[in-house]
């Protein structure tokens, strides 16, 4: 049996290709074909499953496979949804699963299908050579991640949290990709991820007819309240998660090169840095760091007026604001009133917390894994701007690592890619992939 591969037909490769053929466009999802799929993939190799859902055109699978009662539980798991493709020029269908030029191309790609059939490959292979892992290994495919979860992570934490009973650690999206400065080259596997924090903003000022000029109105008052979310930072902090990737970078980044990481350590110098890297062609890197060093808030909506001879008096602003780890809403909304001022009323529209400081325990596991073959390559902690339903898990004290294994080459930038035209995999990074989680399945000793 090749490295990476599970039996005939059944390798990520292939995987991959099946499920993107599946059209799992959310909304509305219509996950349950692909879920079916891979059931009756599952059952046909003797996994016992189980199918879980809220509404059932959007199921949930849970499978297991038995381990030697050493250890915990560990879990699994990843979305089959996927982002719409309207108005995007795409070479190859989204939908078509084809191979060429040395790429699988397709929604989801990426994000998260090749995930799912990376360890879909490695539980086929686990089963078929007899593995009988530490503890039990429980995987969970499911549905709605791309537009909240309502239908499936969260519906499983909320109402079936003893399918999760006992674990403690969760290997699911996104990393376990290499980022490379110069010779350099790091594996930045996620450990933490920031949380959502939607704000509604109210501005207020007096009500008119607009045949009279009014200055100063609440009009003014929400461009200024604009331009000085636009033309200011917040507060500049360095998370646990953050202070790990960027020590480490430093240590291992080439000559010149390290003297920055180490200057965004200091949160006196944060901005300055940031704002000195911004010229050097790297706006896409600034912009990351920006986010995974300071909390944020975009103003994204704007709802006031009804008529248009009518002066509102009141504007509504909705922001989507995330927190870095160990902040909560009060936070935001202290550093949000020192830039725009006590005239502008905030109140809480969703928060969804996670834990202040990631649990380490497996991340030695997980980065010898992808750093034992490639004596140069180091292992870094990631800390996501984004979310993804570890967000859920974590309710349950469960720490999640993003670990979907991709050696890309140097100047192939996966991640740009997600949500856009032309997603796609380089073939080879699938074996790379399954083999790593083989690997971790091998090892896992709780």
């Amino acid at each position: 049996m090749e490295v990476g591969q599970s039996p005939a037909g059944q390798g990520p490769v292939e995987l991959l290709q099946r499920l993107l053929r599946f059209d799992t466009t959310n909304p509305p999802g219509n996950e349950g074909p692909c879920i079916a799929f891979i059931k009756e993939l599952l059952e046909a190799a003797g996994f016992p499953t189980t199918v879980l859902a809220r509404d059932e055109g959007r199921p949930n699978l849970i499978a297991r496979l038995a381990g030697r009662g050493a250890a915990p539980p560990l879990l699994l798991y990843g979305h089959v949804d996927v982002v719409t493709t309207a108005h995007q020029a795409w070479t190859h269908p989204p939908f078509g699963g084809d191979e060429a030029g040395g790429y699988l191309w397709g929604r989801g790609a990426v994000d998260m299908k090749g995930g799912i059939a990376m360890m879909l490959a490695a539980l086929l292979r686990a089963r078929a050579e007899g593995l009988a892992p530490a503890g039990d290994i429980v995987l969970a495919v499911v549905s709605d991640e791309e537009a909240g979860g309502d239908f499936g992570a969260r519906y499983l934490v909320e109402n079936h949290p003893g399918q999760f009973s006992g674990i403690r650690y969760a290997i699911g999206e996104m990393g376990g990709f290499p980022i490379y400065l110069g010779p350099a080259k790091f594996y930045a596997i996620q450990v933490a991820e920031k949380q959502i924090c939607w704000l509604k903003a109210t501005v207020r000022g007096p009500a008119g007819h607009g045949s009279v000029p009014m200055r100063g109105g609440t009009m003014a008052r929400l461009a200024r309240m604009l331009g000085k979310l636009d033309g200011q930072r917040l507060p500049a902090h360095v998370t646990p998660a953050m202070r790990g990737m960027l020590e480490t970078m430093a240590a291992g980044a080439p000559g010149p090169a390290s003297a920055p990481f180490a200057r965004l350590l200091d949160p006196a110098l944060t901005d300055t840095t940031l704002d000195a890297l911004a010229p050097l062609g790297l706006g896409a890197q600034v912009a990351l760091l920006d986010a995974l060093l300071h909390n944020t808030a975009n103003a994204t909506m704007v709802h006031g007026g009804d008529k248009i001879n009518v002066i509102p008096s009141e504007i509504a602003v909705g922001l989507d604001g995330r927190l870095l780890p160990g902040y909560t809403p009060d936070d935001l909304i202290r550093e949000l009133q020192a830039i725009v001022g006590e005239d502008v009323a905030f109140e809480v529209a969703a928060y969804d917390p996670g834990p202040a400081e990631p649990d380490m325990g497996l991340f030695g596991t997980l980065a010898n894994i992808l750093c034992e073959d490639e004596p140069g390559a180091t292992a870094i902690p990631l800390l996501l701007p984004g979310t993804t339903d570890g967000r859920f898990l974590a309710r349950l004290g469960i720490q999640s690592y993003g670990f979907l294994p991709m050696n890309l080459p140097p100047g192939f930038d996966a991640l740009s890619l997600v949500h856009g035209a032309d997603e796609r995999i380089p073939a080879g990074c699938l074996a790379f992939g399954s083999e790593a989680i083989f690997k971790v399945l091998e090892r896992y000793s709780g």
